[in-house]
């Protein structure tokens, strides 16, 4: 009787403590990310050590854009046309990223949000994390990039 009471304090702690994003974090999406890991349906993880690419998202209000974007050793980006239409949608107390393309459309849950992490669960139920990434300036001797 006493584990099964501190089984549901317990799960009702951790259902209470769920991060609520409101419309003002949005905005906290722009800018650059990579993943850092993705964790797999049943539990399993992939770490991703130093990525290449990152996602650059530029997002007003409820519509934007996702990039990839590649950084380069003098802590620029280089970036393609191809790019993806986003849009967040509030459904509830949960949080969509819509993404479309000329061929194909696309949702995640957006799970937590912060300055400097986000998780998103897409249809196959993996948990993507991304991290805030800046520029990685390796030419210039430490200078700041712009």
């Amino acid at each position: 009787m006493k584990n099964t009471f501190m089984i549901l304090v317990l799960s009702l702690l951790f259902v209470g403590c769920k991060q609520e994003i409101k419309p003002a974090d949005i905005a906290k999406l722009n800018g650059y990310w990579e993943i850092e890991k993705v964790v797999f349906d049943k539990g399993e993880e992939k770490a991703y050590g130093m990525n290449e690419n990152f996602d650059f998202f530029t997002i007003k209000g409820t519509k934007g854009k996702r990039t990839k974007v590649m950084a380069q050793l003098d802590g620029t980006f280089l970036t393609t046309d191809t790019y993806e239409d986003v849009s967040v949608r509030f459904a509830g107390e949960k949080v969509y990223l819509d993404y479309k393309t000329d061929y194909a459309k696309w949702s995640e849950e957006l799970i937590t949000l912060s300055d400097d992490k986000f998780v998103v669960k897409n249809a196959e139920n993996k948990e993507y994390h991304y991290k805030k990434a800046g520029p990685v300036n390796i030419l210039n001797n430490g200078k700041e990039t712009k």
